[in-house]
């Protein structure tokens, strides 16, 4: 837990460009600023501001069959996905640093040949303190990005509090949320693109269950978001609202303190004290003594797994004394 202080926080709901990450590079770091001018020292961003959140396409794939203008369009998407660390962060890293905020920014991160769905974690010294990458996507989204392991399910100790993140409906993955309760965290970040209702209900939830600070910052997209040559399933009026939002910041009692915002982009932003979430554990801790480990336990594999491992061969013969390594 950080020094007891007030905390302003933020989540931005940003309308960033899809296929388009020079473009929505330009666009997040003015909304950064923007909450950073208003005092944030923390800024949540949604899920896949960089890189794009391919809303309503196929790729042309079905059982069995794939075509080729569909790989061409993943080979548009993937053109538009950022390494970690890389330009794009290093850019991040430079406004963090100017304002002395911490960022945690949704990112379509390409990594060899596969892209995950990721959330990036800056420092307010201007480095990267790491990266979440979604341990299941949803759906058809299983198409298009790689499943993250237990390497990236980390919270980080910051000067504001332990900060973590869970992205879209892996907040409604029980054994998740558990695995972040039980490494401390304060501030949830929860970069998303779920605008339905029930997806506040969620947040409010995981907020009341952890005792933390939860920051959802959700989508806001028009159909004039995507290229006009995108084969989706989606309005061809370019005013036509496909993402309409919903961020919220709720407290560690489950208190709406901001928002939810629809059907426009925007800031919103609450003052936290930190030791509201001390006292809001004082009647429940879920990993603490409202926990029975004596009934139930949660085993967390944190490694790194890897198709191919590679392992140096012994020396030859006569060459060095240590002919078992």
């Amino acid at each position: 837990m950080a020094t007891s202080a007030t905390v302003r926080v933020a989540a931005v709901q940003v309308p960033a460009r899809a296929f388009d990450t020079a473009a929505s590079m330009i666009i997040a770091k003015r909304w950064i600023e923007d909450a950073a001018s208003q005092g944030a020292r923390l800024i949540v961003l949604p899920e896949a501001v960089l890189g794009g959140y391919p809303r309503g396409a196929g790729f042309g794939a079905t059982v069995g069959a794939r075509t080729a203008p569909g790989r061409a369009l993943f080979g548009r998407y993937f053109a538009n996905a950022v390494q970690v660390p890389g330009p794009e962060t290093d850019q991040l890293c430079q406004v963090a640093a100017r304002h002395g905020c911490e960022l945690v920014i949704g990112v379509i991160e390409r990594a060899g040949s596969t892209l995950y769905c990721s959330a990036v974690f800056i420092s307010g010294t201007g480095h990267v303190r790491g990266v979440h990458r979604k341990v299941q996507p949803t759906g058809s989204e299983r198409l298009i990005w790689g499943q993250g392991d237990g390497s990236t399910l980390h919270v980080f100790d910051t000067p504001l509090g332990r900060i973590g993140a869970a992205i879209c409906w892996e907040n409604l993955m029980p054994a998740l949320r558990l695995a972040l309760y039980g490494q401390g965290i304060e501030f949830w970040c929860a970069p998303t693109a779920d605008a339905r209702d029930s997806h506040i209900a969620t947040m409010r939830h995981i907020a009341l269950e952890g005792r933390c600070v939860v920051l959802a910052a959700n989508q806001f997209a028009t159909r004039s978001a995507y290229p006009g040559d995108y084969d989706a399933v989606l309005p061809s009026d370019p005013g036509a609202v496909v993402c309409r939002g919903g961020s919220v910041i709720v407290g560690p009692l489950g208190d709406i303190l901001a928002g939810p915002l629809y059907e426009q982009p925007g800031i919103l932003t609450a003052d936290i004290d930190t030791n509201e979430i001390v006292r809001a554990r004082f009647d429940f801790d879920p990993v603490g003594h409202y926990a029975r480990p004596d009934i139930f336990h949660l085993h967390v594999d944190r490694a790194s797994h890897t198709a191919v491992t590679y392992h140096a061969p012994p020396p030859p013969v006569g060459e060095g004394d240590n002919l078992t390594q």
